[in-house]
């Protein structure tokens, strides 16, 4: 049944609703680390790559439930980074939506190092982000074209 609060018309009619999710593993390497990213100067995992890694989460869960002319946007993030994950480390990032409110897609976020790699939480959050048609944002942007 379609979403009657998505405001545009989804793929086959299944638009985002609660529940979706999805996973994504990381193995940690000298790229992902907060002396790469600059947002620090010890070689573990940097806080922008863990949250990227629960954007990315939160995109798949969405995975064929917009239409090819939708994307969606992160609009806010609230996200703690609770424990140092040095290279070499796989952490599992998880994302599930837990509201959708017209246009607005609320997920839960959060990241653990995997039993193997000695567990526990690594970060946890809150992530918001907005469907948009594509041509129309990307055109607000400036941006010439189409993906």
């Amino acid at each position: 049944m379609p979403n009657p609060s998505s405001g545009s018309p989804t793929v086959a009619g299944h638009g985002p609703h609660a529940g979706l999710t999805a996973q994504l593993e990381l193995t940690v390497g000298p790229g992902d680390t907060a002396d790469s990213f600059r947002s620090g100067d010890v070689p573990v995992l940097a806080t922008p790559r863990l949250v990227a890694l629960c954007e990315e989460a939160s995109c798949r869960a969405t995975d064929g439930h917009l239409t090819d002319a939708q994307s969606s946007v992160a609009t806010r993030v609230q996200f703690d980074h609770l424990a140092p994950v040095g290279v070499g480390s796989v952490v599992l990032a998880e994302a599930t939506l837990v509201k959708v409110e017209g246009r607005r897609l609320t997920f839960t976020v959060s990241a653990a190092r995997l039993e193997g790699d000695g567990g526990g939480l690594v970060g946890a959050g809150v992530l918001t982000r907005v469907v948009v048609d594509r041509s129309v944002f990307l055109a607000k942007a400036g941006a010439a074209g189409s993906p």
